[in-house]
């Protein structure tokens, strides 16, 4: 028997944050405003998490997540996709 995937679209849930695959050059900005010397230094992710894998993100991604706050009204997070 065949595992089937989950067909629910994980993005349009109001508590799941927004997920975005960041470019190579704003990349590169967000190293050098923090300071980032080598990609490791980013918090991780897991490539299996259900918004990297509804993104489409591959491990060596950089992903910029954009969660809600009640005190500051938007908090932006960086994550490094990983395997397993």
């Amino acid at each position: 028997m065949l595992k089937q995937e989950n067909k629910i679209d994980v993005l349009s849930h109001e508590l799941v944050p927004k997920h975005y695959i960041v470019s190579e050059d704003e990349k590169q900005k967000v190293m050098e405003k923090y300071r980032i010397t080598k990609m490791n230094q980013f918090p991780q992710i897991k490539a299996s998490d259900p918004a990297v894998r509804a993104i489409g993100a591959k491990p060596g991604d950089l992903i910029k997540i954009i969660r809600k706050s009640n005190i500051a009204k938007e908090v932006v997070y960086y994550r490094l996709v990983v395997e397993e």
